[in-house]
């Protein structure tokens, strides 16, 4: 499954201009900036969630594969 995840973030990496605000809908604590910030990187993602939602990053990653996982529903 993780590789799967990974494969899966690539394409959310290639796309971010239009997933960044899907992202920005879906965790409404991130601003613009942070969009901007994150560029598609999961990293970046991961921790802007865990200090504007105060998620350990336990949560924060579990949240994110949640979200991927949504989205390739679309």
């Amino acid at each position: 499954m993780k590789m799967e995840i990974a494969m899966n973030w690539d394409r959310v990496q290639g796309n971010w201009k239009e997933l960044g605000g899907q992202a920005k809908k879906h965790w409404g604590k991130l601003t613009n900036d942070d969009i901007m910030t994150i560029n598609g990187r999961r990293e970046e993602l991961e921790g802007l969630i865990q200090k504007r939602y105060g998620y350990a990053k336990d949560l924060a990653n579990s949240e994110i594969d949640d979200w991927l996982y949504e989205i390739e529903e679309m």
